[in-house]
């Protein structure tokens, strides 16, 4: 599977009486029936792992875009109506900021990691707190529940897996937790967040910014009231892609469809 596709479904199922596995690429398995994968007989795996660094990368770039104002930048030193640059055009300090990490998994914790190379105070809310030793090394503090870190950061970044729990984790409520100077940084799934609030929540200024890699749906209609807003930057779900990491992708899915047709164990195979 790639992108989604084909749909996993039970008519496919039912076509296809000898299939093994369903090998998937990337880590989110929220696409996917495993109840019904299960009752077919039908193994499955995704690839984790080795998006992990560049979906950290994306999170760091997509802060630093927003806080620095670069798009907005960009449009304004190359549009032919620029005259001077105003003085007063100013965007947003990182380093030493507050940075809220909401999931601190693998590439949660590498976005901690890289956060404190910028110097920066980092929260973390988790379903599990981090062992005092991984805690140190980045200088991440605990916040057991949300609303601390949501009141607390200058920068919130989503990194948790969309689950029944985490679907629209992100409403009105917790964004008028959030500082009116604060921006939000999507790197997970699109309906982490409520994106109806978000978008009122834009418009009154309840929130600063919104720097997303992920909404729903997957592009925008192209009359959305989110790709009209300066304060938003949106980039088409690209944790993952780059050519090494799309190529080690390639090469972990057809390593696990080798073992299940030989009848191995399967690397990354989802429980």
């Amino acid at each position: 599977m790639w992108y989604h596709k084909p749909v996993i479904d039970e008519e496919l199922l039912q076509s296809l009486p000898n299939l093994k596995i369903v090998s998937s690429s990337g880590v989110g398995i929220d696409h996917l029936d495993l109840k019904l994968l299960s009752r077919f007989g039908v193994k499955l795996s995704n690839t984790p792992f080795v998006v992990s660094t560049d979906t950290a990368d994306l999170g760091m770039a997509l802060m630093l875009a927003s806080a620095r104002r670069l798009v907005e930048g960009y449009q304004m030193a190359v549009s032919p109506d620029t005259e001077y640059f105003p003085a007063n055009w100013l965007g947003v300090e990182v380093s030493g900021a507050t940075l809220g990490i909401v999931g601190m998994g693998t590439i949660g914790y590498k976005m901690a990691q890289r956060a404190k190379a910028f110097e920066m105070k980092i929260l973390y809310h988790n379903r599990n707190q981090r062992n005092k030793e991984e805690e140190s090394a980045v200088g991440a503090v605990y916040c057991k529940k949300i609303d601390d870190l949501l009141q607390q950061s200058d920068f919130v970044m989503l990194a948790v897996t969309l689950t029944p729990q985490t679907h629209k984790l992100i409403g009105k409520r917790e964004l008028e937790l959030m500082k009116p100077t604060a921006t939000l940084i999507n790197i997970s799934r699109g309906l982490v967040v409520d994106q109806d609030a978000l978008v009122e929540a834009l418009q009154k200024k309840v929130i600063k910014a919104a720097a997303l890699d992920v909404t729903y749906p997957e592009p925008l209609p192209r009359d959305h009231p989110l790709l009209k807003m300066q304060n938003v930057i949106i980039t088409p779900h690209i944790g993952s892609a780059t050519e090494d990491t799309r190529r080690v992708m390639m090469r972990e899915m057809a390593e696990s469809i080798e073992a299940a047709l030989a009848g191995l164990p399967v690397p990354n195979e989802v429980p």
